[in-house]
């Protein structure tokens, strides 16, 4: 009988049990689970030693590692440098500070009268075109001459030009035709000067105006030309400062209107003036039916000038051509001038495309943002001379610091790092104060002022960007200057 010692898988047996042990005992290696290793490296690791190679050390993460020490050891260097000199580094921070404000101030006043420009077009409407009766200056002369009674002066656009135009030209929607008579309105004790505009019942809906309250004069109105009228907003509070004027009535010479609407503030234009010496937009003005303001008012119109009386023949005033298509606006205008051309001798009237405007008011607002940025510019690139000047200053004054840290072996390179770092640090906190500053006076300005700025997300990032590329550019210099000097000769440097 052989005896376990002698059995050369007895220690095979006890440590894993043999095939009919664990077949009897219904233990598979599924159920041990994947923690138990197979039999075959169970006996590797018990019969050879185990070795555990040496590691080597990562020479790359190494070398990344002692430049990140090195870098954050001389960025403190830095920042103790700037401390140490608070006043003047306080003084070259705020070069770029006033230049990085005056970058994104510039440019949000540009942006928002830019803005405000543009707008007005828009409302005028891109598929219209503007027609207005303008005075000749040759009549106007001839009409001042000679003795007696005034001479009427007949002038501008005609219902005739409207219906030559109308049957003309294909592709035009609508014609919009309005008369504008200057005359005292009345309201119990109270008065006042304003327009009286004679138009169409869409007047409203083709210079994109809002009525705040009531509603606009209707077709049948205008077929019977009712006394109605619709006032505008200025026109309502001035006559009615307590009452709603909605149902009540006015006076235009011996005739009574009923308001039946109020319109929106208009604001104030200067895109061209009427005859009746007020401009398109004027906040004063008040709506009645085209056919009541012929029927009342007739063509010929009498007011007083400073050398007298005049006395003025128009039928139409201004007259609005809406075109079907945007991108023929241009091309119908063109047609429209050569057909007014031919009808008219003198040039009595005038042709608006806000469309053309419009394009020309986008070219002028690029340009006017050029101009501001350059000019606002110039204030950063002042700040940058400041800091090359006072870095170089820096460089004299710490001459025998840099020759110590070559004795120590301070490479060059980390001494151009430490300047750079000075100069980037000190334009990058003028550049955030600057950006906090020339957000925050756009919105001074609009408060107090009422002007319109918009800073846009581009001016801040623009400003900061400078100020940090400043801080690079003008930090360069410097900071090889300080690299080159001789550690010997630094030392020596009293």
């Amino acid at each position: 009988m052989a005896s376990p010692e002698g059995d050369s898988s007895f220690g095979v047996s006890r440590i894993f049990g043999t095939r009919s042990n664990i077949g009897s005992s219904r233990i598979d290696r599924k159920q041990l689970g994947p923690h138990v290793p197979s039999p075959i490296w169970a006996c590797r690791s018990i019969l050879e030693p185990t070795v555990q190679p040496r590691r080597r050390p990562d020479r790359s993460k190494v070398r990344v590692g002692n430049r990140l020490v090195r870098f954050k050891k001389i960025t403190q260097v830095g920042i103790k440098s700037i401390y140490s000199h608070g006043l003047r580094s306080l003084l070259t921070v705020l070069g770029i500070v006033i230049g990085g404000a005056a970058v994104i101030a510039m440019l949000a006043v540009s942006e928002g009268a830019s803005f405000e420009a543009q707008q007005q077009f828009r409302d005028l409407g891109a598929n219209n075109i503007l027609l207005k009766s303008v005075k000749p200056a040759e009549v106007e002369e001839s009409s001042n001459r000679g003795f007696g009674p005034p001479q009427a002066i007949v002038y501008g656009l005609t219902l005739a030009d409207v219906e030559t135009i109308r049957n003309s030209i294909p592709g035009i929607s609508n014609v919009i035709a309005s008369r504008i008579v200057k005359k005292n309105v009345w309201h119990l004790g109270r008065s006042m000067n304003t327009d009286v505009v004679g138009t169409a019942v869409d007047y409203p809906t083709s210079r994109n105006y809002n009525l705040r309250s009531g509603r606009f004069f209707s077709e049948t109105e205008m077929r019977d030309h009712a006394n109605v009228v619709v006032l505008s907003d200025e026109v309502a509070n001035a006559l009615f400062p307590i009452d709603n004027p909605l149902g009540l009535s006015i006076k235009i010479d011996s005739d009574y209107y009923n308001v039946i609407g109020i319109m929106e503030s208009e604001g104030f234009s200067n895109l061209g003036q009427n005859q009746a010496g007020s401009s398109n937009a004027a906040p004063s003005r008040i709506y009645i039916p085209f056919t009541s303001s012929k029927s009342r008012f007739g063509e010929t119109t009498t007011r007083q000038t400073a050398g007298g009386m005049e006395r003025e023949t128009v039928q139409l005033h201004e007259a609005i051509i809406q075109v079907d298509n945007q991108e023929s606006v241009i091309e119908v205008g063109e047609i429209i001038e050569q057909i007014l051309a031919r009808r008219h001798k003198d040039i009595d009237y005038a042709i608006e495309i806000p469309l053309a405007l419009l394009r020309q008011a986008e070219e002028s607002a690029l340009r006017d943002q050029i101009v501001a940025g350059a000019i606002a510019g110039i204030s950063l690139l002042v700040g940058g001379i400041g800091i090359m000047n006072i870095m170089l200053a820096s460089v004299t004054e710490r001459t025998r610091e840099i020759g110590i840290r070559r004795a120590l072996g301070a490479k060059k390179r980390d001494i151009i790092t430490q300047f750079l770092i000075e100069a980037v640090i000190l334009s990058a906190v003028g550049g955030v104060i600057g950006v906090v500053l020339g957000i925050a006076i756009p919105f001074v300005i609009s408060a107090f002022w009422g002007m319109t700025t918009i800073v846009t997300p581009v001016a801040p990032l623009l400003a900061f960007s400078i100020s940090a590329l400043i801080g690079v550019v003008f930090g360069i210099y410097p900071s090889m200057r300080a690299a080159d000097m001789d550690p010997v000769e630094a030392l020596r440097h009293e």
